[in-house]
This record gives C-alpha cells, structure tokens and sequence, in this order.
C-alpha cells in the first residue's frame, strides 16, 4: 500500500521569504519536514536524507532516504511540492512500499 501524507511547511517561510521565484528548500530542511510530518502521522521519527534541494515550484520532486530508529533498512521517499502560497510550498512524502535495494 502506498502511503501519502501531505506536509504543511509554514515553518520554512522564514528561510523561503527572501529568496523570490528561485525559492528552493535545502536538502536538510525538505528532509527535516518529512520527518516531522510522518512523526506526527505515526508517531515515530524516522531519519530522512535527501541528496539535493528543492525548487518551491509545483511539481517539483526529489527522492530521499528513509530510516527508522533501530532499523537499518532503507525505504525510498519521494517529496513532491503540490501547491506554494507566495514563497511557502506544501509538500506531499511517500514512502515506497518496498525496501530500497
């Protein structure tokens, strides 16, 4: 089953609001946000690396990696940016159902 979860990120405005139309959330900020939104959906926090920033443009997406506490399998995720309000993007996280390998 796939699962979806969409993450507000007004948190990241600050970090967003100078940046204009080549707004972009670094690395560790979309990795950051995915984590706290599905600590909030299942109540742990995985780790979630992500290689590269991402354009706060529509559709924008990027895949990352995700760990839980205690398990080193490796789950692929993708982030995809589904609507901005002025500089702040919403994000949406799956998680693949398969382990990564």
């Amino acid at each position: 089953m796939t699962r979806r979860l969409l993450v507000p990120t007004a948190l990241l405005l600050a970090a967003l609001s100078a940046c204009g139309s080549d707004a972009a959330l670094s690395a560790g900020q979309v990795g950051a946000s995915a984590e706290k939104a599905l600590e909030r959906k299942i109540g742990i926090r995985p780790d979630i690396t992500c290689p590269k920033d991402l354009a706060a443009k529509v559709g924008a997406r990027t895949r990352c990696t995700l760990t839980a506490p205690g398990d080193p399998t490796e789950y692929g995720v993708t982030v995809t940016v589904t609507s901005v309000d002025g500089d702040t993007p919403d994000l949406q996280v799956q998680v693949d159902d398969e382990p990564a390998g």
